[in-house]
């Protein structure tokens, strides 16, 4: 999924010079260009590749800055999450940055990204991680 990260930053900041840095404040970069598709009143089907991408960069902030790691999911999570990947916290916990992504199209701002990265649990601590 960082390959597909990676690449899928590389595209969207050629052509559209958005400041996807992987920093925790890029999220909310994140939420607004999920709440300009949403406002272009865009059938999910038709951006869901774009939600894909914007999903692995959430996921790879949650790796670089939150200790998460890339899992590969067991069939229950899978079929909970709607999946196929996610990713693990330092304490165990198992999280879904793509379906997130999701919400955040459907839902609209009460999904936001970077709350969700603020109050997220289980991911590791300002002390442990400098």
């Amino acid at each position: 999924m960082r390959r597909y990260a990676v690449g899928f930053v590389a595209r969207v900041t050629a052509r559209n010079r958005l400041p996807l840095d992987y920093s925790v404040a890029s999220l909310r970069v994140v939420d607004s260009v999920v709440e300009g598709l949403r406002k272009g009143d865009t059938d999910r089907e038709r951006v869901a590749g774009t939600l894909f991408g914007l999903g692995a960069y959430v996921g790879e902030v949650l790796v670089r800055h939150a200790g998460a790691v890339w899992v590969d999911l067991d069939a229950g999570q899978r079929e909970y999450f709607g999946q196929s990947v996610g990713v693990r916290m330092p304490d165990g916990r198992v999280w879904n940055p793509l379906g997130k992504v999701v919400n955040r199209f459907e839902a609209g701002r009460e999904e936001s990204l970077q709350t969700f990265y603020l109050l997220l649990h289980g991911r590791r601590s300002r002390e442990r991680s400098s």
